[in-house]
């Protein structure tokens, strides 16, 4: 389906909104377009495209899947078949800048509408891109102690190489608070120093100032790993034990998730952990409570919620591949990732099967595939014209 066809379609509205605004750099508008505030609908070439797709089209459009970002281009075919929504470059890659721009581009060939393209580029530890294009990003720990505008200046150069070479996500800024007292007892984040500091208010403002510089430059942020695994004492990569007991709805470290929403953050990443204090049932990714309750009823947030990896975490590991994407959506989530490629087939099916069974599911496939699109608006990815900012 071309995106002439989208933008021409019959729409069919799916109620959607971001909140906030980017600041364009001089000399080039950003890839992040200022979105409607609550209330108002989506673009009209937004809504047309949800509306003119089929079913299997929507279900793609809310599977990202990772692929090596050494070899990109062998995802081209999955990418073709199940009308993917988006990939995301796994593992470490000192490739030229250049070589790395013509992988994406022909990627994109395969994609309609054209994919999310994302990679980890925190810096230090967790870093995809490195080598003469992509010289070393201090750890977020060091940079949230530093001078704000040195923070400003490493994000908005780090945007400004990932766009140019057609990167439109960075799965981050991280918005986790690790406790002083816990420090690198906590290992998927302190471990690594990965966290911008260890009292919620001055993490707050340095996601903030991320979210700004990112967005700013042409790259799309995720703030993560809702609601916050700053005080597990298990990574939900290597362990099902990861159980966060402290955590409210009145939390104060979800501080910095809240200002990164109002910054205007294009979407937040949900954690694979327990809160049972939030619900004791289950793992926030397919809890209802938390990622419709808590992230938007009680939050407000309108913008893309996409899972943390569905595919290789140990912490779902005892469910189905297909069950993982179903349960996700579900409880409210937009974006499944998945690292494993091998997954999609499962997942593809048992979203199609779910939707076929109930229309309240079809209607919530829908609603997700709405903010996919509603963030490839962001990205200048749909042919839309960019709305105009903000008084």
């Amino acid at each position: 389906m071309t995106i002439m066809r989208w933008c021409l379609a019959v729409a069919v509205l799916v109620p959607l909104a971001v909140v906030g605004a980017e600041t364009p750099v001089a000399d080039r508008p950003p890839a992040t377009s200022p979105a409607p505030g609550p209330g108002s609908s989506l673009p009209p070439c937004v809504t047309a495209a949800v509306g003119a797709m089929s079913l299997e089209e929507r279900v793609g459009q809310v599977l990202m899947v990772g692929v090596s970002v050494n070899a990109p281009r062998r995802l081209g075919p999955l990418v073709a078949r199940y009308h993917l929504g988006g990939v995301f470059l796994s593992g470490r890659s000192s490739r030229p800048a250049g070589d790395l721009r013509a992988d994406i581009v022909a990627l994109q060939r395969r994609a309609a509408p054209p994919l999310l393209v994302a990679v980890d580029q925190e810096g230090w530890s967790v870093q995809t891109l490195k080598g003469p294009d992509f010289p070393v990003i201090p750890a977020a720990e060091r940079l949230g102690g530093g001078p704000r505008q040195e923070l400003r200046r490493a994000v908005a150069d780090t945007a400004g190489r990932l766009a140019g070479i057609g990167v439109t996500v960075n799965l981050g800024p991280v918005a986790d608070t690790v406790p002083a007292g816990l420090g690198e007892g906590n290992p998927p984040i302190g471990a690594f120093h990965r966290q911008y500091g260890s009292d919620p208010g001055p993490v707050a403002e340095d996601v903030r100032t991320v979210v700004a510089a990112s967005q700013g430059a042409g790259v799309l942020t995720i703030l993560k790993h809702f609601p916050g695994l700053g005080r597990v004492h298990a990574n939900t990569d290597t362990s099902t034990r990861a159980v966060d007991r402290t955590a409210t709805a009145d939390d104060e470290y979800l501080r910095p998730f809240a200002d990164g929403m109002r910054q205007g953050s294009a979407g937040v990443m949900i954690s694979l952990a327990s809160y049972p204090r939030l619900d004791p049932t289950t793992i926030a990714a397919f809890s209802r409570p938390i990622v419709t309750g808590l992230l938007r009823e009680r939050l407000g947030y309108t913008g893309l919620v996409m899972s943390d990896d569905l595919g290789a975490a140990d912490a779902v590991e005892s469910v189905p591949d297909g069950d993982r994407a179903v349960r996700f959506v579900d409880a409210g989530g937009d974006l499944v990732l998945t690292i494993r490629p091998q997954n999609v087939s499962a997942m593809t099916a048992s979203l199609l099967a779910a939707a076929r069974r109930s229309p309240v599911f079809a209607a919530r496939v829908a609603d997700a595939a709405g903010h996919v699109l509603q963030a490839k608006y962001r990205a200048h990815l749909l042919g839309c014209p960019a709305p105009a900012a903000p008084g």
